[in-house]
């Protein structure tokens, strides 16, 4: 006879008061004596990697929030755990959508089943789209935590307000993520919009683009890239770090080169995959920015080529991307997209 596979299962009826009520899925079923903890291998081993705790939106269907960002960070070695600010059955692009939205409360309950098990040890946290302020308010009690356990947690903070003069969230999230989340963020990737709703500045040039980041510095993150910008009718990308405290950033544009399509989630990626290499190259934002860039790049192409090969004209409606069909692009990109320095 086969011997079965020694699969843990919860006792019924499960509560979290039910302590250690667990049964081994065995013929016998017995109850399992205590156990040591094992210990968390992203952690305890050494990596060049690391955890990301990734708080997005989630889709069914389709690549925004959480299912843009996951898959591509585990393509580059991280090991990620995701939480769903919303779960809904598309994006809201669609004519209609149903789903569910996580409250403050729900999110601290995940939270500290976490912590009751001794799993917040994480390297990174990865914010994106967040929709009303007692939720973002939890998610600045999440980092507190998460820095008592490892003060060198670094934040990435996409801060998802809107895009081409358009608000996606209340008002009232603004003046939160200017006053509370900016100040704790390691990095921040805004796009052009946002970068003026937090920073009151209109960005209309180059040089104004650079001045929003040294107000951002001046708040708090060593590193801040504006996403996208539309300057004299040209696409760039513009990246700001601080070395150290007491050093003058050094600054750097790409230019990026326009698809003349619509695609969701595209932000959600670019955040992620400045979270990966930037991890890699810690020192080095431009050569992280190239790679983030390029692979994005190759990976919108794909989706117009695709999109047209199915007979469909991608100029006429939003386009899900093909982040699966895109994995080499991800993980070893070519840079066809270089970083030129400002003096």
């Amino acid at each position: 006879s086969c011997a079965s596979w020694g699969r843990w299962i919860p006792s019924t009826p499960f509560s979290s008061r039910d302590g250690p009520g667990w049964r081994r899925g065995t013929s016998g079923g017995a109850v399992h004596p205590a156990m040591a903890r094992p210990p968390i291998l992203s952690v305890a081993l050494p990596s060049d990697t690391g955890r990301v705790l990734s708080i997005q939106s989630h889709t069914v269907q389709g690549y925004v929030g959480n299912k843009s960002a996951v898959f591509p960070l585990q393509l580059l070695g991280f090991d990620v755990d995701p939480i769903n600010s919303v779960q809904f059955s598309n994006h809201t692009g669609y004519p209609k959508f149903r789903g569910q939205v996580l409250n403050g409360n729900q999110l601290w309950d995940l939270i500290e089943g976490l912590e009751e098990n001794e799993l917040l040890h994480y390297t990174h946290l990865l914010t994106g789209y967040i929709g009303s302020v007692s939720f973002l308010n939890t998610v600045l009690q999440v980092v507190d935590k998460l820095r008592s356990v490892n003060p060198d947690l670094i934040y990435v903070c996409d801060p998802v307000l809107g895009d081409e003069g358009k608000l996606y969230v209340p008002q009232d999230l603004v003046s939160v993520y200017q006053e509370k989340v900016v100040p704790v963020a390691s990095m921040l990737t805004p796009n052009q919009f946002e970068v003026e709703l937090l920073t009151g500045l209109r960005i209309t040039s180059e040089q104004d683009g650079l001045k929003a980041c040294n107000t951002l510095h001046s708040a708090g993150p060593r590193k801040v890239i504006i996403t996208s910008a539309l300057i004299e009718d040209k696409l760039l990308l513009i990246g700001s770090y601080k070395r150290t405290e007491e050093q003058p950033p050094e600054q750097f544009k790409i230019e990026i080169p326009k698809i003349p399509a619509y695609f969701t989630g595209t932000g959600d990626l670019t955040t992620a995959l400045l979270l990966g290499w930037s991890n890699k190259y810690p020192d080095n934002l431009e050569k992280a920015a190239e790679l983030a860039v390029s692979s994005l790049q190759a990976l919108l192409r794909r989706t117009v080529e695709d999109y047209k090969r199915a007979g469909f004209d991608p100029a006429s409606s939003s386009l899900e991307i093909r982040l699966i069909q895109s994995q080499d692009e991800i993980r070893n990109p070519r840079v066809t997209c270089n970083a030129m320095k400002y003096k």
